[in-house]
Protein backbone atom coordinates (compact mmCIF):
# COMPACT_ATOMS: atom_id res chain seq x y z
CA UNK A 1 0.00 0.00 0.00
CA UNK A 2 1.51 3.72 -0.79
CA UNK A 3 2.51 5.69 1.91
CA UNK A 4 2.29 9.16 -0.28
CA UNK A 5 0.35 12.01 1.06
CA UNK A 6 -2.41 13.30 -0.93
CA UNK A 7 -2.08 17.23 -1.96
CA UNK A 8 -4.28 19.40 0.67
CA UNK A 9 -5.01 22.12 2.19
CA UNK A 10 -5.21 23.51 5.62
CA UNK A 11 -7.39 26.02 7.31
CA UNK A 12 -6.84 26.32 11.29
CA UNK A 13 -9.44 28.25 13.52
CA UNK A 14 -7.83 30.16 16.27
CA UNK A 15 -9.99 28.87 19.00
CA UNK A 16 -12.23 25.55 18.40
CA UNK A 17 -10.76 22.26 17.94
CA UNK A 18 -12.68 20.66 15.93
CA UNK A 19 -11.52 19.41 12.67
CA UNK A 20 -13.81 18.67 9.64
CA UNK A 21 -12.71 16.71 6.38
CA UNK A 22 -14.22 17.61 3.13
CA UNK A 23 -14.19 14.20 0.90
CA UNK A 24 -14.82 14.95 -2.91
CA UNK A 25 -16.39 12.28 -5.46
CA UNK A 26 -14.70 11.12 -8.45
CA UNK A 27 -13.72 13.03 -11.17
CA UNK A 28 -14.05 15.88 -9.21
CA UNK A 29 -11.50 17.91 -6.63
CA UNK A 30 -11.57 20.26 -3.56
CA UNK A 31 -12.22 22.87 -5.83
CA UNK A 32 -15.91 21.68 -5.47
CA UNK A 33 -16.28 22.83 -1.91
CA UNK A 34 -15.58 26.82 -2.92
CA UNK A 35 -19.24 27.50 -1.34
CA UNK A 36 -18.64 26.00 1.87
CA UNK A 37 -15.50 26.65 2.39
CA UNK A 38 -15.81 30.23 3.30
CA UNK A 39 -18.72 29.10 6.06
CA UNK A 40 -16.93 26.44 7.53
CA UNK A 41 -13.64 27.87 8.46
CA UNK A 42 -15.52 30.52 10.63
CA UNK A 43 -16.89 27.61 13.31
CA UNK A 44 -13.71 24.61 12.79
CA UNK A 45 -10.47 23.90 11.40
CA UNK A 46 -10.68 22.52 7.66
CA UNK A 47 -8.80 19.99 5.60
CA UNK A 48 -9.43 19.82 1.87
CA UNK A 49 -7.72 17.05 -0.09
CA UNK A 50 -7.52 16.07 -3.33
CA UNK A 51 -8.02 12.65 -4.12
CA UNK A 52 -4.98 10.19 -5.73
CA UNK A 53 -4.66 11.41 -9.09
CA UNK A 54 -7.28 14.43 -8.50
CA UNK A 55 -6.74 18.09 -8.28
CA UNK A 56 -3.17 18.51 -7.35
CA UNK A 57 -2.73 14.88 -6.25
CA UNK A 58 -3.10 13.67 -10.06
CA UNK A 59 0.99 14.39 -9.70
CA UNK A 60 1.87 11.57 -7.70
CA UNK A 61 0.50 9.32 -9.78
CA UNK A 62 3.28 7.39 -10.70
CA UNK A 63 3.98 6.72 -6.98
CA UNK A 64 0.22 5.04 -6.38
CA UNK A 65 -0.83 1.90 -6.46
CA UNK A 66 -1.68 0.64 -10.25
CA UNK A 67 -5.06 -1.15 -8.75
CA UNK A 68 -7.18 0.75 -6.83
CA UNK A 69 -9.37 0.04 -3.93
CA UNK A 70 -11.24 1.48 -0.90
CA UNK A 71 -9.48 0.65 1.60
CA UNK A 72 -6.43 1.70 0.02
CA UNK A 73 -8.08 5.40 -1.00
CA UNK A 74 -9.12 5.21 2.46
CA UNK A 75 -5.92 4.58 4.00
CA UNK A 76 -4.55 7.61 1.76
CA UNK A 77 -6.85 10.04 3.39
CA UNK A 78 -5.69 8.45 6.90
CA UNK A 79 -2.72 9.54 6.36
CA UNK A 80 -2.65 12.78 5.67
CA UNK A 81 -4.72 13.28 9.09
CA UNK A 82 -2.01 11.29 11.05
CA UNK A 83 0.57 13.21 9.15
CA UNK A 84 -1.27 16.73 10.38
CA UNK A 85 -1.72 14.89 13.88
CA UNK A 86 -5.58 14.91 13.37
CA UNK A 87 -6.61 12.54 15.61
CA UNK A 88 -10.45 12.50 15.17
CA UNK A 89 -12.84 14.57 12.11
CA UNK A 90 -16.32 15.23 11.51
CA UNK A 91 -16.60 14.47 7.34
CA UNK A 92 -18.60 15.50 4.97
CA UNK A 93 -18.71 14.03 1.26
CA UNK A 94 -20.34 14.16 -1.84
CA UNK A 95 -21.05 11.77 -4.51
CA UNK A 96 -18.35 9.09 -4.15
CA UNK A 97 -16.69 10.36 -1.45
CA UNK A 98 -19.58 9.28 0.84
CA UNK A 99 -18.78 5.35 0.13
CA UNK A 100 -15.28 6.25 1.17
CA UNK A 101 -16.21 7.86 4.25
CA UNK A 102 -18.41 5.01 5.25
CA UNK A 103 -15.50 2.74 4.38
CA UNK A 104 -13.42 5.28 6.55
CA UNK A 105 -15.83 4.69 9.72
CA UNK A 106 -15.48 0.82 8.83
CA UNK A 107 -11.79 0.53 9.31
CA UNK A 108 -11.05 3.27 12.16
CA UNK A 109 -14.21 4.03 13.69
CA UNK A 110 -12.60 6.11 16.49
CA UNK A 111 -11.23 8.47 13.87
CA UNK A 112 -14.73 9.54 12.21
CA UNK A 113 -16.69 11.91 14.87
CA UNK A 114 -19.65 12.04 12.08
CA UNK A 115 -20.59 11.66 8.55
CA UNK A 116 -22.17 14.37 6.46
CA UNK A 117 -23.06 12.40 3.40
CA UNK A 118 -24.30 14.41 0.25
CA UNK A 119 -26.06 12.70 -3.06
CA UNK A 120 -24.99 9.66 -1.04
CA UNK A 121 -24.14 6.55 -3.26
CA UNK A 122 -25.80 3.81 -1.52
CA UNK A 123 -26.28 1.19 -4.39
CA UNK A 124 -26.52 1.10 -8.07
CA UNK A 125 -29.58 0.48 -9.78
CA UNK A 126 -30.24 -1.03 -13.16
CA UNK A 127 -29.97 1.83 -14.71
CA UNK A 128 -26.33 2.83 -12.93
CA UNK A 129 -25.31 -1.07 -13.10
CA UNK A 130 -26.08 -0.76 -17.43
CA UNK A 131 -23.95 2.76 -17.26
CA UNK A 132 -21.46 0.91 -15.70
CA UNK A 133 -21.45 -2.39 -18.13
CA UNK A 134 -21.68 0.18 -20.85
CA UNK A 135 -18.75 2.17 -19.71
CA UNK A 136 -16.09 -0.56 -19.09
CA UNK A 137 -16.95 -1.89 -22.36
CA UNK A 138 -16.13 0.81 -24.17
CA UNK A 139 -13.51 2.89 -22.06
CA UNK A 140 -10.28 1.70 -23.47
CA UNK A 141 -11.63 2.61 -27.23
CA UNK A 142 -13.80 5.64 -25.93
CA UNK A 143 -11.96 9.34 -24.84
CA UNK A 144 -12.50 9.36 -21.17
CA UNK A 145 -14.55 12.69 -21.63
CA UNK A 146 -17.05 11.72 -23.60
CA UNK A 147 -17.69 8.49 -21.66
CA UNK A 148 -17.76 11.31 -18.13
CA UNK A 149 -20.49 14.52 -20.21
CA UNK A 150 -22.50 10.83 -20.33
CA UNK A 151 -22.92 10.06 -17.30
CA UNK A 152 -22.68 13.75 -15.53
CA UNK A 153 -26.00 14.51 -18.19
CA UNK A 154 -26.99 11.07 -17.28
CA UNK A 155 -27.13 11.74 -13.58
CA UNK A 156 -27.75 15.67 -13.52
CA UNK A 157 -29.79 16.13 -16.47
CA UNK A 158 -32.25 19.34 -15.84
CA UNK A 159 -31.22 22.75 -17.13
CA UNK A 160 -30.51 24.05 -13.91
CA UNK A 161 -28.20 21.12 -13.23
CA UNK A 162 -26.02 22.49 -15.36
CA UNK A 163 -23.65 24.47 -13.13
CA UNK A 164 -22.92 21.08 -11.02
CA UNK A 165 -22.70 19.22 -14.86
CA UNK A 166 -20.05 21.85 -15.68
CA UNK A 167 -18.28 22.04 -12.49
CA UNK A 168 -17.60 18.53 -12.76
CA UNK A 169 -16.85 17.93 -16.28
CA UNK A 170 -14.47 20.99 -15.69
CA UNK A 171 -12.44 19.70 -12.86
CA UNK A 172 -12.04 15.81 -14.70
CA UNK A 173 -10.46 17.09 -17.13
CA UNK A 174 -7.38 17.29 -15.35
CA UNK A 175 -7.52 13.10 -15.00
CA UNK A 176 -6.07 10.97 -17.78
CA UNK A 177 -7.53 8.25 -19.61
CA UNK A 178 -5.54 5.59 -17.23
CA UNK A 179 -6.72 7.49 -14.08
CA UNK A 180 -9.97 7.62 -15.45
CA UNK A 181 -10.17 3.68 -15.65
CA UNK A 182 -8.70 2.86 -12.56
CA UNK A 183 -11.43 4.74 -10.72
CA UNK A 184 -14.38 3.37 -12.94
CA UNK A 185 -13.40 -0.13 -12.01
CA UNK A 186 -14.10 1.00 -8.49
CA UNK A 187 -17.48 1.51 -9.43
CA UNK A 188 -17.66 -2.69 -9.78
CA UNK A 189 -17.12 -2.57 -6.66
CA UNK A 190 -19.52 -0.33 -5.01
CA UNK A 191 -22.68 -2.79 -4.21
CA UNK A 192 -20.96 -5.10 -2.89
CA UNK A 193 -18.96 -2.66 -0.24
CA UNK A 194 -22.36 -0.92 0.35
CA UNK A 195 -23.61 -4.28 1.37
CA UNK A 196 -21.64 -4.68 4.28
CA UNK A 197 -22.78 -1.21 5.18
CA UNK A 198 -26.36 -2.06 4.97
CA UNK A 199 -25.82 -5.32 7.48
CA UNK A 200 -23.44 -3.96 9.80
CA UNK A 201 -24.84 -0.22 10.97
CA UNK A 202 -22.04 1.55 12.24
CA UNK A 203 -22.54 3.65 14.84
CA UNK A 204 -21.01 7.02 13.90
CA UNK A 205 -23.69 9.50 13.17
CA UNK A 206 -25.12 9.91 9.78
CA UNK A 207 -26.75 12.83 7.73
CA UNK A 208 -27.80 12.32 4.48
CA UNK A 209 -28.63 14.66 2.44
CA UNK A 210 -29.90 14.57 -0.54
CA UNK A 211 -31.35 16.56 -3.99
CA UNK A 212 -35.50 15.86 -4.50
CA UNK A 213 -34.01 15.18 -8.03
CA UNK A 214 -31.61 12.85 -7.35
CA UNK A 215 -33.29 10.07 -9.67
CA UNK A 216 -30.64 7.64 -9.30
CA UNK A 217 -29.32 8.01 -5.83
CA UNK A 218 -32.39 9.25 -3.40
CA UNK A 219 -34.70 6.04 -3.46
CA UNK A 220 -31.71 4.01 -2.29
CA UNK A 221 -30.98 6.56 0.33
CA UNK A 222 -34.21 6.38 2.15
CA UNK A 223 -34.12 2.54 2.01
CA UNK A 224 -30.85 2.67 4.01
CA UNK A 225 -31.95 5.21 6.55
CA UNK A 226 -34.81 3.11 7.32
CA UNK A 227 -32.67 0.53 8.30
CA UNK A 228 -30.03 2.51 10.23
CA UNK A 229 -30.81 4.18 13.98
CA UNK A 230 -27.78 6.42 13.50
CA UNK A 231 -28.79 8.40 10.56
CA UNK A 232 -31.12 10.93 9.51
CA UNK A 233 -32.09 11.98 5.90
CA UNK A 234 -32.31 15.91 4.67
CA UNK A 235 -34.19 16.35 1.15
CA UNK A 236 -33.43 19.34 -0.39
CA UNK A 237 -36.37 20.27 -2.79
CA UNK A 238 -34.94 21.63 -6.98
CA UNK A 239 -32.07 20.35 -6.35
CA UNK A 240 -30.16 16.90 -7.91
CA UNK A 241 -27.01 14.99 -7.26
CA UNK A 242 -24.84 17.83 -6.29
CA UNK A 243 -27.04 19.19 -3.74
CA UNK A 244 -23.84 21.35 -2.31
CA UNK A 245 -22.96 22.95 -5.46
CA UNK A 246 -26.79 23.57 -6.30
CA UNK A 247 -28.22 24.54 -3.27
CA UNK A 248 -25.23 25.62 -0.96
CA UNK A 249 -27.10 27.75 1.95
CA UNK A 250 -29.34 24.50 2.80
CA UNK A 251 -26.36 22.23 2.57
CA UNK A 252 -24.13 24.43 4.94
CA UNK A 253 -27.04 25.01 7.20
CA UNK A 254 -28.51 21.19 7.62
CA UNK A 255 -24.53 19.81 8.20
CA UNK A 256 -22.89 22.49 10.43
CA UNK A 257 -26.37 22.04 12.10
CA UNK A 258 -26.10 18.21 12.58
CA UNK A 259 -22.28 18.67 13.61
CA UNK A 260 -22.84 21.00 15.65
CA UNK A 261 -25.01 18.45 17.82
CA UNK A 262 -21.79 15.56 17.17
CA UNK A 263 -19.02 18.13 19.01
Amino acid sequence: MSNIILSHSIYPHKTNQSWVVFIHGAGGSSAIWFRQLRVYQKEHNVLLLDLRGHGKSNQMLSLADKNYCFDHISQDILNVLDHNDITQAHFVGISLGTIIISNIALMAPNRVKSMTLGGAITRFDLRSIILIFSGNTFKHCVPYMWLYRLFAYIMMPRKHHQESRNLFVREAKRLNQKEFIRWFKLAQDVNQLMDVFRKKELKTPTLYIMGHEDHMFLKPAKQIVNLHKNSILHIIKNCGHVCNVEQPDLFNRHSLAFIDKHL
